[in-house]
């Protein structure tokens, strides 16, 4: 009987096992995946994300697979252009992009090494109720016999098309459609650093380096281009390079060698899912997903699994019922992830920025000190609300001599 059963071991599961373990607690992690394996991901750790591993103690681990530091980002948004850095984060300087196969196994070893059980190619079909409440995961390895492990709790960690939420009958309470198709790969020859352009034909670049020399470059278009773009994706990726930033088309073409396949993300729908009820939970894109254009999916992975595994603990510990403690992980997580998931839903549709927005990054990208708070307030430690005071903004404008009617104080 273990206290709580994990399905899911990539960026939520064995951060939430990790915590869960090391304070004492029996936990099964189980992952249709084997590791070391890939998966379908931005690879982007924003500076929050990087000081809970360095929390952990694995951020050094995460270092020595020789993964790039990151000090730098340039970005451009329909004429606007913003490069620099955040100051430091929770004492974080950089920011790394590595690939899954190193990232997951790093995560899943710590998860082990720290008491957890894992298993994995462990394919789960159904949650066990007992008495109105979760109580297990019934599943098999391969075409093996089906088994059963039993559970004081069960968390699903098992990404946007979890089981787990499905089984327990997760209703999605606010929906916004997915704008954008992906795709990525990774090339070798380039030495490109952080990009990430967006042109005023409703399309994007992005690349940042990676493990082992290459770096991973991606392209965002509108959905409605999606069957006309797969019929010929390698002239379709240069094409719009070519078209974004014609110099990096150029330089692509020249010395760009791709050494992998082309990846393909056509996201689902960005989403809240009931994230809690009488024996479960969910974490990470299992309850709540949003759009790869703001790269926070690593990243809130592991902020949310830390603040599940504290509640979880009061409640194992009998400080408080664990079902109560879980609701107030679901109530917080909604809470603290609204600003990043608006935000990421606006800029993700690839459109011209409403006027207020507009008005607010045109003048931050004329401000070394403004676009340090830009940066922080994407990597996660400037709330939104403290970027965009009506008093900061007053100063901002004023700093770089917005005219009168361009100041907008508000997005109203």
């Amino acid at each position: 009987m273990y206290d709580v059963i994990v399905v899911g071991a990539r960026c939520a599961g064995s951060p939430l096992a990790l915590l869960l373990a090391r304070r004492g607690h029996r936990v099964l992690v189980v992952d249709r995946a084997t590791f070391p394996s890939d998966t379908v991901s931005t690879h982007y750790i924003h500076q929050t994300g990087l000081a809970r591993l360095r929390d952990w103690g694995l951020l050094d681990r995460l270092v020595a697979s020789g993964v790039p530091p990151i000090r730098n980002l340039i970005m451009s948004y329909t004429g606007i252009h913003i490069e620099g850095f955040a100051d430091p984060i929770e004492g974080i300087t950089e920011v790394y992009s590595p690939r899954r196969t190193v990232l997951d196994s790093i995560l899943v070893d710590a998860a082990r090494a720290a008491g957890a059980e894992i298993l994995e190619g462990f394919t789960v079909q159904d949650v066990i109720f007992e008495d109105g409440r979760a109580a297990g995961i019934r599943g098999q390895f391969g075409d093996g016999p089906e088994q059963e492990f039993r559970g004081s709790f069960v968390v699903g960690a098992d990404g946007r098309n979890s089981t787990i939420a499905d089984k327990v009958g997760a209703d999605f309470y606010r929906v916004v459609p997915a704008s954008c198709f992906v795709y990525y790969s990774y090339f070798s020859g380039l030495d490109w650093g952080f990009q990430h352009r967006t042109g005023f034909n409703e399309q994007q670049i992005g690349t940042w380096p990676t493990n082992d020399g290459l770096n991973l470059l991606s392209l965002l278009r509108r959905r409605e281009h999606f069957s006309a773009f797969r019929t010929d994706v390698e002239n379709n990726f240069h094409a719009v390079y070519d078209e974004v930033v014609p110099e990096l088309g150029e330089e692509l073409r020249a010395k760009g060698k791709r050494e992998e396949n082309f990846r393909v993300m056509r996201y689902p729908d960005n989403y809240y899912r009931r994230s809690n009820g009488p024996g479960w939970a969910l974490v990470g894109d299992a309850g709540y997903h949003k759009d790869p254009f703001t790269g926070w999916g690593i990243t809130d992975a592991f902020v949310y699994a830390q603040l599940l595994a504290d509640h979880l603990h009061e409640g194992l510990a009998g400080e408080r019922p664990i079902d109560e403690a879980v609701a107030e992980y679901a109530r917080l997580r909604d809470e603290r992830s609204k600003s990043t998931f608006e935000f990421t839903c606006m800029i993700s549709e690839l459109l011209p920025l409403p006027p207020f927005f507009d008005s607010v990054l045109r003048a931050a990208s004329q401000s070394p000190e403004y676009t340090k708070k830009f940066y922080g307030m994407i990597g996660g430690g400037i709330h939104s609300e403290e970027f965009f005071a009506p008093g900061h903004l007053e100063k901002l404008y004023e700093e770089v001599g917005t005219p009168r009617d361009k100041r907008l104080l508000t997005a109203a």
